[in-house]
């Protein structure tokens, strides 16, 4: 008998399998394709992790030549306001390094009189 050579499996089991095949690709695809997107989701957050954990550059405003002590003049004795700002101002220069001890006990003895 002389009958049509079976290529592959046909019928309900070849179909099956087929399916099975289909079916198992498309899992495997779906899975790679999540893993992916996972490890690129994991790599932005470190990466934004780290510029939040970086230093932020501090940014210094200009540093003001501070008058010597004789240039400072003492407050007029009612300008209460005034008097406070320049002991401030002197304040922060000594705070800042530019005023020596000596030269900052002497500015505020002229400003206090």
């Amino acid at each position: 008998m002389i009958g049509r050579a079976r290529i592959g499996r046909g019928g309900l089991i070849g179909t099956a399998a087929r399916t099975a095949v289909i079916a198992g690709t498309a899992t495997a695809t779906t899975g790679a394709m999540a893993r992916h997107q996972q490890r690129r989701a994991y790599e932005q957050q470190a990466e934004y992790q780290a510029q939040q954990a970086a230093p932020q550059p501090v940014y210094a405003e200009p540093v003001q030549a501070a008058p010597a002590p004789e240039q400072v003049e003492a407050a007029p004795a009612g300008g209460g306001d005034d008097l406070y700002a320049q002991l401030q101002q002197l304040g922060q220069l000594h705070a800042q390094g530019i005023l020596s001890d000596e030269e900052f006990a002497q500015a505020k003895a002229k400003i206090l009189g």
